[in-house]
């Protein structure tokens, strides 16, 4: 029987296009076998000290519980869960287990000799809406207007815009700035392209602002309204969700199945949900969601902006969901998505189309692993 060998976190660090050579991190996790089959996760811890915190967690509280364990994921992400009792239930806990948990499924389907997809019940979609996930951050409107259409040019279909990020822009935060840039944005596009907006954490509007401006945009013909308030404004989002009609998003910062639980039998006033792999304990726990959002006739959205290890696990997930609508690229070369896979994974003239090799269905280089990885 296949058991757990060896179990190794590695914080990498890179320049992001997208945000002007920011750079960003996360933590990989390499997981190999006693007979050599390696499965590659990732945990979106993002800041510097998170990032050494969940490669601590999976170092020294995870990977002893779990070295010479069987391949029995289930029980495996149950043993984790309890291992972290006291300090779990989402933050670095969450994220370790994530990282670790992807890695596992991508064995499994390697030994199996079988995509994840097939391993989650097959395909529901053939293909999903590729979406140029980016951020707002150019000078001026016509030049953050001019970005956009560069997308669509390439041959995206859809687009999610980012509100209040770093950059030059003065997007975000202004009502009216931000409703007149969704009005140019969707007179240069047409009435066709789809337009969801993340007004982002930069952002601090209180509940009558979200609300005039998300009436404002629904006329736009916005797709979704992405976290105006923040996410723990409970009374604010039911009073938003009473007074507008378009479709309210948020979940990405939740870390577990209880949280996003909470939102949909609690709160009632959420349409569509962030789930990120690398941040939800994982696979296991993506798919957790994704039973409630279908228990509750919710919208799932992958939150896979980050490596393409995260990105493949985010495919076979939404294309194996009833419940997904669109799947998110960077729009942008960076070297997580570019150079870290033996073949980037990217959209065909706007459609994001099923990874058809066993498990993740990537082939990590790791020599670019070992270039990127923090000091």
């Amino acid at each position: 029987m296949t058991k757990i060998a060896r179990i190794e976190p590695i914080p990498i660090e890179y320049p992001d296009p997208n945000d002007f050579g920011t750079i960003r991190r996360t933590v990989l996790v390499r997981v190999e076998t006693d007979d050599g089959i390696v499965g590659w996760g990732e945990s979106i811890a993002m800041w510097p000290e998170a990032c050494k915190a969940t490669a601590l967690v999976v170092r020294e509280g995870l990977t002893p519980i779990l070295l010479g364990e069987a391949i029995d994921i289930e029980a495996l992400w149950v043993k984790m869960r309890r291992h972290v009792w006291w300090y779990g239930e989402g933050g670095v806990a969450s994220l370790a287990i994530s990282g670790i948990d992807m890695a596992l499924w991508d064995i499994r389907g390697k030994l199996e000799g079988q995509p994840l997809y097939a391993l989650f019940g097959g395909l529901k979609h053939d293909r999903l809406l590729a979406n140029a996930s980016s951020h707002v951050n150019k000078k001026g409107e016509a030049a953050c207007v001019a970005d956009v259409e560069g997308f669509f040019a390439n041959g995206f279909r859809s687009t999610k815009l980012g509100f209040a990020k770093k950059g030059e822009s003065n997007i975000g935060g202004d009502p009216d700035t931000d409703v007149s840039f969704i009005r140019a944005l969707r007179s240069a596009l047409g009435d066709e392209a789809g337009i969801l907006v993340d007004i982002g954490n930069g952002v601090r509007w209180d509940v009558d602002t979200a609300i005039s401006v998300a009436n404002r945009m629904h006329d736009l013909g916005i797709g979704w309204y992405e976290e105006p308030l923040y996410v723990s404004d409970d009374a604010g989002y039911r009073k938003l969700r009473a007074n507008t009609k378009v479709r309210l998003a948020s979940g990405e910062r939740e870390f577990t199945e209880t949280g996003y639980r909470r939102q949909m039998e609690f709160v009632q006033a959420v349409d569509v949900y962030g789930v990120d792999p690398a941040r939800v304990e994982g696979i296991t726990g993506f798919r957790r969601v994704d039973a409630l959002a279908t228990q509750y006739g919710k919208t799932v959205n992958a939150h896979a902006w980050s490596t393409g290890i995260t990105t493949a696990a985010s495919l076979h997930l939404s294309l194996a969901s009833p419940n997904t609508e669109v799947f998110e690229f960077k729009p942008f070369p960076v070297i997580v998505q570019d150079e870290l896979l033996a073949e980037k994974i990217w959209h065909k003239d706007g459609w994001a189309y099923p990874l058809h090799g066993p498990g993740l269905g990537i082939e990590v280089q790791e020599d670019v692993v070992r270039r990127i990885a923090m000091a």
